[in-house]
């Protein structure tokens, strides 16, 4: 068996056994994120003049990832969902035609983390609880495997400190 099953079965297979987690995974990787750019908005809108760069950054490297990054890859690398594989129906809607890997999710979420963390590391520890959340929950409702989630999280985290440096080195000097 190969690790990737082996760790979405061990995850994916406590989905339908308590209806109050399959409410809070479908929660988590459904809506937890909405929750997670309020509290961005909320950032912002307590101190304007010292935030805005920061949930600008923030912001766009999400995008960028997800949008860009997610998108090349996905397009040179077309990888099946696992309720596509292995023939069940997940606990949240997902277009099967869409390729899995890497997850976007992971991307968009671990990369807003990682700046809101280089810039404040109480609140960024925060965010990257609810991007655990809301990734692993994304392999529990049975839309992505973990290798998926892995290696966006790894890439969002390498573009967050990617343009954290940018950031540092051309933004904050001007």
């Amino acid at each position: 068996m190969n690790i990737d099953l082996y760790f979405f079965n061990l995850i994916n297979g406590f989905a339908g056994r308590w209806t109050w987690l399959d409410y809070f995974g479908i929660f988590c990787a459904e809506y937890l994120g909405y929750v997670l750019l309020f509290v961005l908005v909320l950032f912002l809108l307590a101190n304007w003049k010292k935030s805005w760069k920061t949930v600008f950054f923030a912001l766009a490297t999400g995008v960028v990832s997800r949008f860009i990054i997610g998108s090349l890859i996905r397009f040179l690398w077309f990888r099946p969902r696992p309720f596509v594989v292995e023939n069940f129906i997940p606990l949240i809607y997902q277009n099967s035609a869409e390729a899995s890997f890497p997850s976007g999710h992971a991307l968009f979420y671990f990369a807003i983390s990682t700046i809101i963390y280089l810039c404040n590391k109480k609140a960024g520890i925060l965010f990257y609880i609810a991007s655990f959340l809301i990734v692993i929950s994304r392999v529990f409702t049975g839309v992505h495997w973990p290798s998926d989630i892995l290696a966006g999280a790894v890439l969002g985290i390498l573009a967050g400190w990617f343009t954290n440096w940018i950031f540092k080195k051309y933004i904050l000097k001007n």
